[in-house]
């Protein structure tokens, strides 16, 4: 049997000694990660970036930061996500602000820009596409699309107020608050159907059944917003709505992006034939190889084509 490490010396207050008792809580805890989340917690007390917190390891906490640094320690231990006890998360090569109104960006998610950045990619040059992002939360998607490709008309929407609040902030932080414009609605309720259609339409709407919601990890289950994750009882509701909704305000031969469970594909597929809509539906896997984006392409009859993007 290994050895196990000594109690720490109650004489140490070093940041050091603080770090090394605090992963090993976090560890005894079942926390993911412990050494990470402790220094991502230390740095932030300490007002540093995690990358440099090495500098500060030889010194004494101050009583302040002591305090700081355990009461976000005991919330971590009662597993409050630590994005929200920092108020930060690095998406893309973005650093967004989160809050609890909003669901924590996940990396699956970056599969969703890379589909979307693909479609835009093969716009013709000098070809402003119109891009909508339905459920925006945190600006996360619509924002890493609107840094990479600039040269298009962004629209966001979300139906809680708060959320888009945060989602204007985080663009204005990212310098493209200009370039996309922001509503409040139920996903696509805002929207005068006839008016201009959208090339691309990109959406991560809550997917996970209501019964499924308790068994998940208590970061989720107990801290994040439920409506952005209960996807009604056999997960579908969003899309449902979403497909209801946003079709007739997806050109021809334009693109629907949607993020989805890695058991969905076979239901939405059912789902998209029933209702009769013209097309032609691919899935995108994620690093792991699980289904991840729906693509579904609105065949474009008037012109016989199936693909203008």
């Amino acid at each position: 049997m290994p050895t196990p490490p000594p109690p720490p010396d109650p004489r140490d207050n070093s940041a050091a000694a603080r770090l090394r008792e605090a992963a090993r809580r976090l560890a005894a805890h079942g926390i993911d990660s412990p050494r990470s989340t402790a220094e991502i917690l230390l740095a932030f007390v300490l007002g540093c970036p995690r990358g440099e917190l090495f500098r500060h390891l030889g010194r004494a906490l101050s009583p302040q930061e002591e305090a700081a640094f355990q009461g976000l320690l005991a919330r971590r231990l009662g597993r409050e996500p630590t994005a929200y006890l920092t108020g930060r998360r690095g998406f893309w090569t973005l650093d967004l602000e989160v809050t609890p109104e909003v669901l924590i960006p996940r990396p699956e998610t970056e599969r969703l820009v890379e589909a979307a950045l693909e479609v835009i990619g093969r716009a013709p040059a000098g070809c402003a596409l119109r891009v909508l992002d339905l459920g925006c939360g945190s600006g996360a998607v619509v924002i890493a699309l609107a840094c990479e490709a600039p040269g298009h008309r962004y629209f966001a929407g979300d139906r809680s107020a708060a959320a888009v609040r945060l989602a204007r902030r985080n663009a204005a932080g990212h310098g493209c608050r200009g370039r996309i414009r922001f509503f409040v609605a139920d996903w696509a309720a805002a929207l005068r159907p006839g008016a201009a259609p959208f090339d691309l339409i990109v959406s991560n709407p809550p997917y996970i059944p209501s019964g499924r919601i308790e068994t998940l990890q208590p970061e989720i289950a107990r801290f994040e917003p439920r409506a952005a994750l209960d996807g009604g009882e056999d997960g579908l509701d969003a899309y449902r709505a979403i497909l209801g909704g946003v079709w007739g305000l997806l050109a021809p031969g334009g693109v629907l992006l949607l993020e989805i469970g890695h058991d969905q594909r076979p239901a939405l597929e059912r789902l998209i034939a029933a209702a009769g809509l013209p097309a032609q539906v691919s899935c995108l896997p994620d690093l792991s190889g699980r289904d991840r984006v729906l693509r579904v392409l609105k065949k474009d009859l008037a012109r016989k084509t199936t693909d203008r993007l």
